[in-house]
C-alpha cells in the first residue's frame, strides 16, 4: 500500500510542479521595449508595467536594445547586441518579439520579404531553445514622425505590419496588434516624440499584452475546421473559406479560444476595417461570415443565417453571436436579430442602414443607389416603390422587439454622413429605444462621413462587446501602479508617479495625524508637507481649519480608482495612524479612463473596502464625487449624480461615513457657484478648497 501511495505521489507531484512554476516572460525589441525617454524607466517601460499587471505567477525582463533591426544587415542588428545573448540565457517560457521599426530606416530596409525571412529567423532561434517558449509577434505601433530620410511610418504601416502578421500566420506564432492602439491621430500624451511611447502609451501597451497573455492562459487550442475548407490567413491568425449548403462561408479561429466558443458574426463588407474584429480575435473570439451579398436582409437572407447558425450551433458555437453590420448589413443584422432575438448576445452596427427608404431609395437627403434600388425590390418581391415605402419590416420596426429582448446596441455613426444620413436611421432608432427604456449607445465622429466605418482604435467598441458577452473585467477594481509622468501635474520637474508616490511615504513617517486625505489631483491640491508638489491651493485653507502638521495630502494627480487601490493596499500609509481618512476618487475613470458610472462606482467601493482593512483604527470619510461639470445636465455631472446614487445605496458598514459633497457647491438650479472651480470645472480654487475644508471641519469634529 505504501508503494501505490509513493507512486501516486511521484504522478503528481510534477504535476504540482508545473502548476506552480514563475512563468518567464522575455521581452525582445527595440527602444520602444527598452522604454527610451521614459522617465523611470525602470517601473514605467512596457515589460515593467507588464510585470505589475501579470504579477507573481511571471517574471518579466527586459530585453529591449535601443535602435536594434530584426535584419542581420542593419545598423544595430538585435542578434549582434548583447540582449540577445541574455534573453536565451533566461530561458524564457514566452518570447514577446517586437522588432521592424528601424527596420525602415532607408539604409536597413530591403523589402518586405527579406524582413520577414530574418524575423522568422529569430523566432525560430527562441522556438528552438531548450525551454520551447511561445513566440508571439508584436505589430509595431504607428509611427507619427513627419521628416524624411529616418524611420518611415509608411513602410511601418503598409509593409512591415502585413509583413508580421503573415510570418504569424505562416509559422503559427501568436500576435498581438499595437498597431491601433494609439489611433491614427498624434497625441504628445502617449507619444511625445512622434515614435516613443511615454509611460501612459507604455502602460497602453502593456495592458493590452497582458490581457492576451491571460486570456490565453484561460483558452483552449481552438479545434473547428470546416470540411473542405481552404485556409488562409487574416491579420496573423488561421481563417478557412468552405461552403455550407451552397454558401461561402468563412471563419477565423482565435490563437486560444475562449470558454464557451463565443463568435462575430460579420454581416457585409469582409476585412474592411478590420480591427475590432482582430481585437476580438486576440481575447478568444471567433469571426464568421456567411455571404448574403445583394439580399439587402430579405427573407432570403435570414433563412440562409438561420441555415448557417444551426451549422454553427452543431460545432459547439455559443448560443448567442454578436452581431456586426455595417451599412447596409445593418439589414441583416436587425432584420435577423428580430426573428431570434434569443439567439443574439448583442449588436454592433457601424453608420447602419435602418430604413431602405433613406438607402438605398434615397427617399429623403440621400441620393441613394438606383442599381440597388432595383435589386432590393426584386429580392423583396415588391411591385412598386410605394409598397416598399409602406413596408413594415425595417429595422426601425424593429426597435420595440430588440427593446423587449433587453439586446445592448452600439451605433458607431459619422455625423457627416450623406449616404446614410443619422438623422434618418440610427437617430430616429435611437430615439425610439430610449423612449422605451432599452439599451443604446451612439458613438458619433464629428465632421466624418459614410468612411472610414469604426474606429481606428476600437477599444470602445471592443469593451461594449465583452460586457454584453459577460467577459469584461471591471479595471477600476483591479490594483494597479500609476504611469502619470507630466510635470503639469503639479509636481517638481523630473518627477513622476513613483517618486512621488515614495514622496508620500517619507511625509508620513514619524507621524501622528489627525487627517489624512486620499485621493487624486484635487487632493494633491491640499499640498500638506510634501516635498515633490508645487501647486498647493488647499493647504492654507487646511492649515487654518486644524492646524499645520497635524494633517496630510496623500493625492496623486492622475490616479483613478485602481492606483489609489494599490497604494492603500501597498504603501504603508498606516504608519502615521491617522484617526480620519477621507477617501475622494473617481473622475479620472470618468473623463479620463473612459469608465462608466457603475463601474466607477465599482471601483470607490473596492477603494473604501480595503481602506477599511489597511486603517483598522481610523473613521473613513467616504467623499463622494465632488460634481464636475458646470450645469446639472452635463454629461459628466448626469455621471457624477449617478455615482452618487450607487454609492449612497450601499451598506459600507459602522466605520464609514458616506457623504454626497454636491450641495457645498451648487446653487437652486444645479449650477457650479462662482469663484469655486477653475475652467475646467473639475479642480478647485482656493476658494473651492476653504468651503470644502469647512465642511470637514464639521465632520471630523
Amino acid at each position: 500500500m505504501r508503494q501505490i501511495l509513493i507512486f501516486c505521489f511521484l504522478l503528481v507531484f510534477p504535476a504540482v510542479i508545473r502548476a506552480e512554476k514563475t512563468l518567464k516572460v522575455a521581452c525582445v525589441g527595440n527602444s520602444i521595449t527598452y522604454g527610451a525617454g521614459i522617465a523611470g524607466r525602470e517601473n514605467n517601460s512596457y515589460p515593467a508595467q507588464l510585470q505589475q499587471l501579470l504579477g507573481e505567477g511571471y517574471r518579466v525582463e527586459n530585453f529591449g536594445h535601443n535602435g536594434a533591426t530584426a535584419a542581420s544587415w542593419g545598423d544595430y542588428p538585435y542578434t549582434d547586441m548583447p540582449e540577445f545573448e541574455r534573453s536565451k540565457e533566461f530561458a524564457p517560457d514566452i518570447v514577446l518579439l517586437k522588432l521592424g521599426t528601424n527596420d525602415t530606416k532607408p539604409q536597413n530596409w530591403r523589402g518586405a520579404e527579406p524582413f520577414a525571412a530574418e524575423l522568422g529567423r529569430l523566432a525560430d532561434t527562441y522556438r528552438n531553445l531548450p525551454s520551447h517558449p511561445q513566440v508571439i509577434v508584436l505589430t509595431p505601433v504607428r509611427c507619427f514622425l513627419t521628416e524624411e530620410g529616418t524611420i518611415s511610418p509608411q513602410k511601418i504601416a503598409g509593409e512591415v505590419r502585413p509583413a508580421v502578421e503573415k510570418l504569424a500566420c505562416e509559422r503559427g506564432l501568436g500576435i498581438i496588434n499595437l498597431f491601433n492602439l494609439f489611433g491614427d491621430r498624434w497625441d504628445a500624451t502617449l507619444m511625445p516624440d512622434r515614435l516613443h511611447p511615454s509611460a501612459i502609451g507604455a502602460g497602453m501597451i502593456a495592458r493590452k499584452v497582458g490581457d492576451y497573455l491571460l486570456a490565453g492562459k484561460k483558452g483552449r487550442k481552438p479545434s473547428f475546421v470546416p470540411e473542405g475548407a481552404t485556409a488562409f490567413c487574416f491579420h496573423g491568425f488561421r481563417g478557412y473559406d468552405f461552403r455550407s449548403e451552397g454558401t461561402d462561408c468563412k471563419v477565423v479561429c482565435p490563437a486560444r479560444e475562449a470558454e464557451g466558443r463565443p463568435w462575430v458574426w460579420r454581416a457585409r463588407f469582409w476585412g474592411h476595417e478590420p480591427q475590432t474584429d482582430i481585437d476580438l480575435l486576440e481575447k478568444g473570439f471567433h469571426i464568421v461570415y456567411c455571404d448574403v451579398a445583394d439580399l439587402y436582409g430579405s427573407d432570403k437572407a435570414t433563412e440562409r443565417w438561420d441555415r448557417f447558425y444551426r451549422y454553427l450551433r452543431k460545432h459547439g458555437f455559443h448560443r448567442k453571436a454578436v452581431l456586426e453590420g455595417m451599412s447596409r448589413g445593418g439589414l441583416i443584422v436587425y432584420n435577423w436579430a428580430a426573428k431570434n432575438p434569443d439567439k443574439v448576445a448583442c449588436i454592433y452596427a457601424d453608420a447602419p442602414v435602418m430604413d431602405i427608404t433613406s438607402w438605398p431609395m434615397g427617399k429623403g437627403t440621400s441620393e441613394g443607389s438606383a442599381e440597388d434600388t432595383r435589386r432590393m425590390m426584386e429580392v423583396y418581391g415588391f411591385g412598386s416603390e410605394q409598397e416598399a415605402a409602406e413596408w413594415k419590416g425595417n429595422p426601425l420596426d424593429h426597435a420595440g422587439r430588440i427593446a423587449r429582448a433587453g439586446i445592448p446596441v452600439l451605433h458607431v455613426v459619422g455625423d457627416a454622413d450623406t449616404v446614410v444620413p443619422v438623422a434618418e436611421n440610427t437617430a430616429v432608432f435611437e430615439a425610439e429605444m430610449k423612449r422605451l427604456g432599452a439599451p443604446v449607445k451612439v458613438i458619433h465622429k464629428p465632421g466624418i462621413g459614410h468612411h472610414p466605418h469604426s474606429l481606428n482604435n476600437p477599444e470602445p467598441i471592443v469593451k461594449f462587446i465583452l460586457q454584453a458577452t459577460g467577459r469584461y473585467g471591471n479595471p477600476c477594481t483591479q490594483a494597479v501602479q500609476g504611469n502619470e509622468f507630466r510635470s503639469a501635474a503639479g509636481w517638481k520637474e523630473g518627477s513622476e508617479w513613483h517618486t512621488v508616490e515614495r514622496d508620500i511615504e517619507e511625509s508620513l513617517q514619524g507621524r501622528q495625524l489627525k487627517l489624512l486625505l486620499l485621493g487624486n489631483s484635487i487632493t494633491q491640491g491640499w499640498g500638506g508637507q510634501r516635498k515633490l508638489v508645487t501647486w498647493k491651493p488647499g493647504k492654507a485653507a487646511m492649515d487654518r481649519v486644524l492646524g499645520e502638521g497635524c494633517w496630510e495630502s496623500a493625492g496623486i494627480s492622475g490616479d483613478r480608482t485602481q492606483n489609489l487601490l494599490w497604494r492603500i493596499r501597498n504603501g504603508n500609509y498606516n504608519c502615521c495612524r491617522p484617526e480620519y481618512v477621507v477617501v475622494a476618487i473617481g473622475i479620472n475613470n470618468l473623463v479620463v479612463g473612459g469608465d462608466s458610472a457603475d463601474e466607477t462606482a465599482e471601483g470607490i467601493v473596492a477603494v473604501t473596502e480595503e481602506a477599511c482593512r489597511q486603517f483598522p483604527d481610523s473613521k473613513i470619510i467616504l467623499l463622494g464625487l465632488f460634481p464636475s461639470g458646470k450645469e446639472k445636465d452635463s454629461g459628466v455631472r448626469r455621471q457624477c449624480d449617478r455615482i452618487h446614487e450607487v454609492l449612497a445605496a450601499r451598506k459600507f458598514g459602522k466605520k464609514v461615513t458616506y457623504v454626497n459633497p454636491s450641495q457645498w457647491f451648487l446653487d437652486d438650479r444645479g449650477t457650479i457657484r462662482e469663484g469655486l472651480y477653475i475652467g475646467d470645472y473639475i479642480h478647485l480654487t482656493e476658494k473651492g478648497y476653504e468651503c470644502v475644508a469647512e465642511h470637514l471641519k464639521e465632520l471630523i469634529r
